[in-house]
Order: C-alpha cells, then structure tokens, then sequence
C-alpha cells in the first residue's frame, strides 16, 4: 500500500519544528530531508527514522523494522509521532550523526573552480623517410630544358 498524500503532510507538519524538513517521491514512497540530508522514510504510511544511536538513546526502547522489503533496518516511530516536538527533537538528532551528502558526480562544490580538462595529445605524424640518392632528372623536365 503506497502512502498517501495527507499523510505524508501531516508527517512534515509535525516536524516541521525541526527545521528546514522537505520531501521528495521515491519509488512510489517519500524520502524525508532535513537540511538536504535524508533522515527518514515514509512508507506505507508509516514514518522510519535512520538509525544512529543518539536517536536510539534519545528514544529508550525502540522498534526497528525494514521500511520496504530487503532494506536495512529503522526505527519505526509509531508514538512520538503523536508529539511534534518529540519527533523533531529526533529528527535534529539523527540529522546531526548523519555524514554530510555525498556530492554528485559531475558537480562542482561550491567556491571551487571547476578543473580545467587536460589537453588532448596532437596526434603524431610520421616523419617523410629521406632519400639517400642523388636526385636524377626526370625525362620531362629534360625536354622541357632543351
């Protein structure tokens, strides 16, 4: 079951006290950032929050599930999503241990100046094999002298 769109609204909402939350569609589920780092799922209308273990001291027991099929475990956040500033604490948490995103190939960090290419080599020719011998007169350019 795809999650719906109030849902996932009503997830940002309540974390919204946690900062600059956005989100964005991913294989039919949502990825949820803050701060362009991903620190939640949202599948099947269900809120999973990465792991890290202030989050995991943060909540005292928790409950770890895949969010979708073959995926790594997450804290699956049932209660304290009932208390925006709860969720938002967690979400600031797990924000701050997580490394920052990775950029993308091909793109220039900002302040850098992008490398310059390296110049391709000229291609090589082969140089005219000189000629030993004397040069003789061609039969033309003799008649052409008498």
């Amino acid at each position: 079951m795809a999650t719906k769109a109030d849902f996932i609204e009503y997830v940002r909402e309540q974390l919204a006290g946690a900062g600059a939350v956005s989100y964005r569609r991913m294989f039919g589920e949502y990825a949820v950032y803050l701060d362009d780092r991903v620190v939640a799922l949202v599948c099947d209308n269900q809120l999973f929050v990465k792991p890290t273990a202030g989050g995991r001291a943060f909540l005292g027991s928790v409950t770890e599930a895949p969010p979708f099929p073959g995926a790594s475990m997450y804290f699956l956040v049932d209660d304290a999503l009932e208390s925006p500033q709860e969720v938002a604490q967690l979400i600031r948490i797990t924000a701050r241990e997580l490394p920052a995103q990775k950029p993308k190939a091909g793109a220039v960090a900002k302040g850098k100046p992008k490398p310059k290419p390296k110049p391709k080599p000229k291609p090589r020719s082969k140089p005219k094999p000189k000629s030993k011998s004397k040069s003789v007169p061609s039969a033309k350019s003799k008649a052409k002298s008498t």
